[in-house]
This record gives structure tokens, C-alpha cells and sequence, in this order.
């Protein structure tokens, strides 16, 4: 059932996005009296799902859900249609039109993008307001389990400051920023400041990381549910039950339970924890493979309960809404930007992190929530709106840096030129695709 969820959240997102970019297509060019050919979702790989002439244009649905088009008539395009080329201009063709008409029509898919990503982040804040952890809150730091921070004299228990320099004040803020980050300032448990500078490489290593993960939040290690199965049943452990310390030895976090759940596997031993405002000692058996089945129940409003953090809750008027969700638009956009940027670095090696369908069908969430989902197809709107602003002749920007350089130059480029073009354009972005989906491939059979 989780995978029939996440197909359907992936489908319905990407479904959303592709019509709505061809859309933007569609629109100018039949207000410019353009003649459409065809507007598909998905691609017509040799058959149709689904098709139906009205007017001029078959609408369908392809089968190979890899993206959508649509066919402008006297459009070098990806149909590489030359026969039509050949004809004699008509005036209804896409290469008569003027040269600003035809820059409005290329542009119309990655402008719907833009603009449908800061709708979605206005009417988002509106509706569900924001959520976050006050990160100057945590009275205990954050759990550092990547090796990679690990290994740059990071533990867990640190507080994370700063990141390039700006002051981390939510918890949200984090991964976004740290992604282009050059350097961070940490505080450790004795209130001592260092300034950690991250590798060159250091998206590179993220991504071939078994953890992903890079500043967690400390959740405490309280009883969710006792299975009648567990070697605990009848211990007399209850949920909400609050773990203080194992054998005399304190700990608090669930991450701080895996080093004496292990010291300890295969003994029986006292443990004290709280319930409610009492303070009660039980033993506790601890199996051969450093468990002690039980249902974890520990969460960040417990965490904020018990005096851990404190969770920030918003809610926007309409008018605020606007605003709030053009400073997450503009930030997804800068963050994005500049991840493309480290990914064209051969040195950062943040190529390796780039995935293909399977990590887009990745960040939806197994449970639907319409909150996540459309917060994931914002950013993914986004994500198509500046990957097809790239200046490859296959993508929108190649067609616009020609008819950039037509408009200021007053010179038309050739249609074998442009022919030439596409081709090189369309094998530059079929190896990216191999590329990415190749990377997600390798990903899962290292996994």
C-alpha cells in the first residue's frame, strides 16, 4: 500500500507539473495565432494512451511517464520534423512569428513553473501556517551520526550556530543552507565556539553516505508500546514512560540508548525512568541483540514537554501569507541555484547526489499527506523551471539564448544551424538523464 501511495503522489505531481509547463507553451503561442500540432502528458512512444483531434491540436496522454510536449508547427524542436522545414514559411508557423513572440512562447512553460511554485508556497502558508523547531531552544544539541561531521570533530551534543555566516534560528533552515555551505560555527557541551570549515568535497561525500542525515534532533527515549511478544511484557513498563538511566548509568535520547543497549545486550538490569512527576526504578531485560522490544513513542512535542525545545507554531493571514510564501520562493530558488552550481564543480563532487525518477519518487512521503505533497511539488516546479532555463538547445533556455542572440544581433540563426544544434542538445540532455537515473540505479544496488 505505501508504494501504490508514493507512485500516486509521484504521478499526480509530475502530472501536474508537466501539463501546466506545456501549458505555458500552449497559451501565448494560440494567442500569437501559432498553430499547435499537438499537447501531450507523457510521451507517444510509438502509441497513445489516449488521443483526440479538436480544432487543430491532438490532445493525449502518452504512455513512458518521462515528461510532455508540445508540438508547435514551423518549431525545430525535439520532433525533428525537416520535412515541414522544407515548405515554403506559413504565416501561422512558429518561425514566422517575431522574434519577441517566439521569446514569449519559450519562456510561457518555465514562467507557469515559477509562478505555480509561489502560489502553492502562498496558499501553503495560509492554509497550514508553519510548524519548525526554535533552534537557539535546544537545551541538549543536536545528534551528530554522520561520519563525515564525525570526522570533523563534531559530536553529538553541539549546537549549531551558523552556517557561512548567517545565524540558524530555525530548525528548516538547516538542511537547505548547509547543502552550499563553505563553512559552519558549532558551541560544544562546555560552551566552547570553533569555526568548522567543510571539505570541498563535502556534497560528495554526503551523497555517497550511508546517512544522509547531518544534524538530527534529539528525541527522547520514551515507551510508545509494550508488545505482548517483547521480552519486556511484563516488566511493568507503561507508555509515556520516560527512560532516565540503564544500571546506574544516566542517558536521556534515543541516540544516547544505543551504546548501553549494546554494553548491556543479553542482561537483566534496573532501569530508572519517570511517569509523570514520579520516579520509579524496574528491571528491564535487554536481549543478545541489544533491544528491548518495545515500541519507541518519543516525539518532539514530548521533547518540548519535557523542557528539550521548544516548537515554533504560525499561522498567517492571507496578506501574510503573500509575503511568507515569496521569501520561501525566492530562498528555494537562491538554495537551488546554488546546488546547481556545486554540481557543475567536478571537485565538489556533488554530481554524485544527482538522481533521476526513482529520487524524485523518493522524497514523497509512504502516508499521504496533501501538506507534503504539495510542498514537494512547489519545489519540484521550481527545480523543472531552472533545469530547462539551462542553455541547452534541447531544453527552453537553448531556444532563448537564440533568439536572445537574433534580437540583439538582428541576425537569424540557420535552420541547419539550429538542426545541428538540437541534435547535439538532445544526445548533451539524454546522457544527463542516463546519468541521473544510472546514479539512482548504482545507488540502490550499493544500498
Amino acid at each position: 500500500m505505501e508504494v501504490v501511495v508514493k507512485i500516486g503522489q509521484f504521478l499526480l505531481s509530475l502530472s501536474i507539473l508537466i501539463v501546466l509547463h506545456e501549458l505555458g507553451h500552449f497559451i501565448p503561442a494560440k494567442a500569437f495565432k501559432t498553430k499547435v500540432e499537438k499537447f501531450y502528458l507523457f510521451f507517444d512512444v510509438k502509441f497513445s494512451l489516449f488521443k483526440k483531434k479538436i480544432g487543430d491540436t491532438v490532445y493525449g496522454i502518452g504512455w513512458l511517464p518521462l515528461g510532455g510536449y508540445v508540438k508547435i508547427a514551423g518549431m525545430i524542436d525535439e520532433s525533428m520534423d525537416k520535412e515541414q522545414m522544407k515548405q515554403p514559411a506559413q504565416p501561422w508557423e512558429f518561425r514566422s512569428k517575431p522574434a519577441w513572440q517566439r521569446l514569449i512562447i519559450m519562456l510561457g512553460g518555465v514562467i507557469v513553473n515559477f509562478v505555480l511554485a509561489f502560489i502553492i508556497y502562498v496558499f501553503a502558508s495560509f492554509f497550514y501556517g508553519d510548524t519548525d523547531i526554535d533552534a537557539k531552544s535546544l537545551k541538549y544539541g543536536y545528534s551528530i551520526t554522520n561520519p563525515i561531521l564525525n570526522d570533523l570533530g563534531l559530536e553529538t551534543g553541539d549546537q549549531l550556530i551558523d552556517i557561512d555566516g548567517e545565524e540558524v534560528t530555525l530548525y528548516s533552515e538547516i538542511g537547505p543552507s548547509i547543502i552550499a555551505a563553505d563553512n559552519i560555527t558549532v558551541e560544544d557541551k562546555n560552551g566552547k565556539l570553533k569555526k568548522v570549515t567543510l571539505p570541498e568535497d563535502f556534497l560528495g561525500q554526503l551523497s555517497t553516505s550511508s546517512n544522509r542525515s547531518l544534524f538530527d534532533l534529539r528525541v527522547p527515549f520514551i515507551v510508545g508500546k509494550v508488545p505482548d511478544s517483547s521480552a519486556n511484557a511484563t516488566s511493568g513498563l507503561m507508555p509515556k514512560d520516560l527512560f532516565l538511566s540503564l544500571n546506574g548509568e544516566p542517558f536521556q535520547f534515543i541516540d544516547e540508548s544505543k551504546v548501553l543497549l549494546n554494553k548491556y545486550k543479553g542482561q537483566t538490569v534496573e532501569a530508572q525512568i519517570k511517569r509523570g512527576d514520579d520516579l520509579l526504578t524496574k528491571e528491564v531485560k535487554i536481549t543478545e541483540a541489544g533491544k528491548l522490544e518495545i515500541l519507541l513513542g518519543g516525539s518532539f512535542a514530548d521533547a518540548e514537554r519535557l523542557g528539550y525545545c521548544k516548537i515554533v507554531d504560525k499561522k498567517y493571514g492571507f496578506g501574510e501569507s503573500i509575503a511568507v510564501g515569496f521569501t520561501k520562493f525566492t530562498h528555494q530558488i537562491s538554495s537551488y541555484g546554488a546546488q546547481l552550481k556545486k554540481i557543475f564543480n567536478p571537485s565538489t563532487g556533488a554530481y554524485k547526489g544527482v538522481g533521476g525518477f526513482k529520487a524524485i519518487y523518493d522524497v514523497f512521503p509512504a502516508v499521504w499527506s496533501w501538506q507534503a505533497f504539495w510542498g514537494l511539488t512547489a519545489f519540484l516546479s521550481i527545480m523543472l523551471g531552472v533545469l530547462n532555463l539551462l542553455p541547452i538547445p534541447a531544453l527552453d533556455g537553448g531556444h532563448v539564448v537564440f533568439l536572445l542572440f537574433e534580437m540583439i544581433s538582428g541576425k537569424k540563426p540557420s535552420e541547419k544551424f539550429l538542426e545541428r544544434a538540437q541534435v547535439v542538445g538532445f544526445v548533451l540532455l539524454m546522457t544527463l538523464v542516463v546519468f541521473a537515473n544510472g546514479n539512482d540505479i548504482f545507488k540502490a544496488f550499493s544500498n
